[in-house]
């Protein structure tokens, strides 16, 4: 359990410094609830997907998955930035949350941070760890690091003010780079 454990925190970090970036932008109680049901049911979703493939189409993501969830994640950083310059200078505009950009970035997001789960499932299944227990690890240990890091990330945003979405851009997309060059994910 030890492992298990352990492993679903070394997942679980890239959801938590993806959410800092979420969270500079503000956090709103349907923010919070989208963050951890989206990033929590991929982060536990995947690795049931991974075993159920088998390990040689698992393995083929694998390799290509760091540079699809790099790609994917800095659009999304990118996109923040630009919606946070344009409504900067756009006045009298105010951001809408819940606004299904907002939606689509975050499942990009957590699809993006999830698939090299896949890899790890087969792993998990080889090692007889139980699907269903690694599942519910996983999946719980990736919603409290991810809701740790927005309310983290909030209390950066409420210092950076308005530049709060241009800033969680960035982060985003740094936290793509770190994916892609490894040092995530």
């Amino acid at each position: 359990m030890l492992a298990l454990t352990l492993v679903a925190v070394s997942l679980g970090l890239s959801n938590m410094a993806a959410s800092i970036a979420i969270g500079v932008g503000g956090v709103s109680r349907r923010t919070r609830l989208r963050v951890g049901l989206i990033f929590g049911l991929f982060e536990a979703g995947m690795p049931v997907l991974g075993l159920l493939i088998g390990h040689g189409l698992a393995s083929q993501i694998g390799r290509q998955a760091k540079w699809l969830a790099a790609g994917l994640l800095i659009a999304a950083g990118c996109y923040s930035v630009f919606s946070g310059l344009r409504a900067g200078r756009a006045s009298g505009q105010e951001r809408v949350q819940g606004s299904v950009p907002e939606l689509l970035r975050l499942l990009a997001s957590g699809l993006a941070l999830s698939i090299d789960n896949l890899v790890v499932g087969f792993a998990l299944g080889s090692y007889q760890v139980g699907i269903l227990a690694a599942a519910v690890v996983i999946g719980a240990v990736s919603v409290a690091l991810s809701l740790a890091g927005l309310e983290f990330g909030a209390r950066i945003g409420r210092r950076a003010g308005e530049r709060g979405q241009v800033i969680g851009g960035i982060i985003l997309a740094g936290v793509g780079l770190a994916v892609g060059f490894g040092a995530l994910g």
